[in-house]
């Protein structure tokens, strides 16, 4: 069983509904979440009559990048992916080696998933942290689920967070998000991130909506190790999400940069580096004399100057070294050593 509290970054690049019904454009953009450096692709599962009202209407996003005549239950509809599809797309990432992932929005797209397809790791959207029924399904196959946090407040998280803890299980990790498309930066309040995780004491990761890769370079440096970002091939095809997802060059771009920022993030203790070892050695400062100094002399503190290299006695080594006899002649400068003295 995969765990998701992973010790490198983890990048899941979310096709989501961006393939517009067509198998073959979800397939061309497996492939290219692949070459940018996805490790997983996620789509969503769902029944469209269970999941909207036919009243419903369209967010403000939806209505601007969508038909204006097409109401929000016929959009889900015209986007809604058969059995079959989800077996020949999870066939298809199996074979190029990619993960996939499905979010469910109904216990039946749940069960589906875990019994028929025998998915890996759930995921929930932000929408359904309060879709307790859905929840508890998830939580009692005992698979690792990500569950996004999106317009949640603390009390729904701990609601959540209590369900799969009484079902026993602990292989959970939230993302923080923020459910608008794209997401404006003052919206994005990455500090949370470091109190959801200190809160739970859970894997916290960022489910990113918003334009560009600085936001998700932010969250790495908060510790977060999963990455969620939309993903599209062409941002001009019709649907919802094209316009805020990111193209394979900008995942990639994401991608390259987080890797680079766990590297700089290192280790969470204080060491001498390899590079740094030529500097400590010649830039720091050791005893050295400062006057000439005859056999048997007392050394006194004015005979001492603190002199670069820094490879001899440093400062800590001050009381092994007043008070003692010169056990031969030394001349200004000399370098100063533990046999040097009596």
């Amino acid at each position: 069983m995969i765990n998701l509290d992973f010790k490198k970054s983890f990048f899941i690049a979310e096709i989501g509904v961006n393939h517009n019904g067509d198998i073959n454009l979800a397939k061309k953009m497996i492939r290219a979440a692949k070459e940018s450096g996805a490790d997983a692709v996620k789509f969503q599962t769902f029944n469209a009559n269970l999941l909207v009202n036919k009243k419903a209407s369209k967010v403000e996003y939806q209505l601007k990048n969508t038909n204006k005549n097409e109401s929000h239950f016929e959009m889900i509809k015209n986007l809604e992916l058969s059995k079959a599809n989800h077996y020949e797309l999870k066939d298809f990432c199996e074979k190029i080696k990619i993960s996939f992932l499905s979010t469910p929005y109904d216990i039946e797209s749940a069960r589906f998933l875990n019994d028929d397809l025998n998915i890996s790791i759930f995921k929930t959207a932000s929408a359904d942290i309060i879709d307790i029924p859905l929840q508890k399904f998830i939580a009692e196959t005992s698979k690792p689920c990500l569950i996004s946090v999106g317009m949640a407040n603390l009390k729904e998280i701990e609601d959540v967070f209590k369900i799969y803890r009484n079902c026993e299980n602990f292989n959970i990790a939230f993302l923080h998000c923020v459910s608008n498309y794209p997401s404006s930066d003052k919206s994005l309040n990455l500090n949370v991130i470091s109190s959801i995780k200190k809160y739970f004491k859970v894997p916290v990761g960022f489910s990113d909506h918003s334009l560009g890769y600085e936001a998700a370079l932010a969250s790495a440096a908060l510790g977060c190790k999963i990455f969620e970002k939309h993903f599209t091939i062409d941002k001009s095809l019709s649907g919802p999400d094209q316009q805020a997802s990111s193209t394979p060059e900008e995942f990639k771009i994401m991608v390259e940069k987080v890797k680079r920022v766990e590297i700089m993030l290192g280790e969470p203790y204080k060491s001498l580096q390899e590079e740094e070892k030529e500097m400590h050695r010649l830039s720091r400062k050791s005893f050295h004399l400062s006057r000439n100094l005859s056999k048997n002399e007392i050394i006194r503190p004015e005979d001492l100057i603190l002199q670069r290299p820094g490879d001899g006695l440093t400062y800590e080594f001050i009381k092994h070294i007043v008070g003692k006899k010169a056990n031969r002649n030394f001349k200004k400068g000399h370098q100063i050593k533990i046999g040097d003295f009596i």
